[in-house]
């Protein structure tokens, strides 16, 4: 899940948020402006349940917000690096560079989030029930009352045994603490996930059927969503596996054609090294460091009168935004990180020389090599 737009860092960890929060913060805003709050405290003016609603709405994204930065917040404490952390249309996710080292650091990492909700339930429900006791103006108690309520909610819908949640992370920590093989937790957990998921989606049909259409859509999608997710989580363990022990480089296009980072994109695009074969090239400042990364996409973005004034430097990405590994890490870890496309190029570096670049297509032909040549039953090693 890539962010639309980055709001900025908090502890060092980017938080980027989807354009689909826009629809379910409308939607969250609508039911308190329009619903809730005018059916319990009837008497005030619409603009009044509007910013109460719109309050309401915000308060609960930064509560989700918080859930996700525990998780991240505890991978780092237990060596596990964070990629930056997603607000879309079903919560929140902390997307982490690798996976945690044992079962007990796993158990850290995915408890932490639902405990967080289940604290701030607790202080919202206690601040609800101190301004009803002053006589505090109704409105605010209800909309503390919905906070606590629905916080309580996201930690014991956490909770529940399903990857990709975080109770399927709790059950994959006990799983592989007690059979000491990490492949086949996640296989328990994932499986638990997609059992999980259809059951929420025949509930939302079922629901559907007798006229809550609202409610059972909303159910179905959230299943469809846990189903898709297992599944992809177990197909990326059954990788994890295969690739356990490759590092980055053997994967890699090693010596990639790169880019100087002064050239116009005029002479970019007129370039033969650069119209066939590849669709994305380093770029390369002073002394052959790699800057950024070009895209003939970019490239092709800019108006044609403008290319001859305009640099590589200009509209490339900046390496700052470009996931950059080193050739000797493990290529299993990559995996979380890549996508299709080739803005999602992948820069290899040794000892700060850029040595190759991978792609997804790169990392797929190494697994489909890996199958035809790797007995059967390599792979799922003991935690540690």
């Amino acid at each position: 899940m890539r962010p639309t737009f980055v709001l900025g860092r908090i502890a060092g960890v980017r938080i980027g948020v989807h354009w689909s929060v826009l629809l379910i913060f409308a939607v969250i805003a609508f039911g308190l402006a329009r619903g809730r709050l005018p059916d319990t405290h009837p008497g005030h003016g619409w603009p009044v349940y509007w910013a109460v609603g719109i309050l309401t709405a915000v308060v609960f994204f930064a509560s989700l917000l918080a859930h996700e930065l525990a998780h991240a917040i505890v991978a780092r404490r237990n060596g596990v690096e964070v990629d930056d952390i997603v607000l879309w249309l079903l919560g929140g996710v902390a997307r982490l560079k690798s996976e945690a080292p044992n079962p007990g650091a796993e158990l850290r990492i995915a408890g932490v989030g639902p405990l967080v909700s289940l604290l701030l339930g607790g202080l919202f429900t206690l601040a609800a029930w101190l301004l009803d006791t002053t006589s505090a103006p109704g409105l605010a108690v209800e909309a503390l009352a919905w906070l606590a309520a629905i916080n309580i909610l996201l930690a014991v819908f956490n909770v529940v045994p399903a990857a990709p949640l975080d109770g399927g992370r709790l059950l994959r920590a006990f799983l592989w603490w007690r059979t000491g093989d990490r492949l086949r937790a996640t296989a328990g957990a994932t499986s638990a996930g997609r059992a999980f998921g259809w059951f929420l989606m025949v509930l939302g049909l079922f629901l559907f059927v007798r006229g809550d259409v609202f409610g059972g859509l909303w159910l179905a999608m959230i299943g469809w969503f846990l189903v898709t997710a297992a599944t992809v989580e177990g197909q990326q363990a059954q990788l994890r596996a295969v690739l356990s022990g490759i590092p980055v480089r053997q994967a890699m296009t090693p010596d990639p054609v790169t880019v100087p980072a002064g050239l116009t994109v005029a002479a970019f695009l007129a370039d033969p090294r650069y119209r066939y074969r590849h669709s994305a090239f380093p770029v390369t400042g002073e002394g052959a460091a790699p800057v950024g990364l070009m895209t003939l996409d970019l490239a092709k973005r800019q108006p044609e009168e403008q290319r001859h004034a305009v640099t590589v430097k200009q509209v490339m990405m900046p390496l700052a935004e470009v996931t950059v590994v080193e050739a000797d890490d493990p290529l299993a870890d990559l995996l979380p990180r890549m996508q299709p496309g080739a803005e999602h190029r992948v820069l290899v570096l040794d000892e700060d020389a850029l040595v190759g670049i991978v792609s997804a297509s790169d990392v797929s032909r190494t697994v489909t090599w890996l199958m035809k040549t790797i007995p059967r039953g390599r792979g799922g090693g003991r935690g540690t």
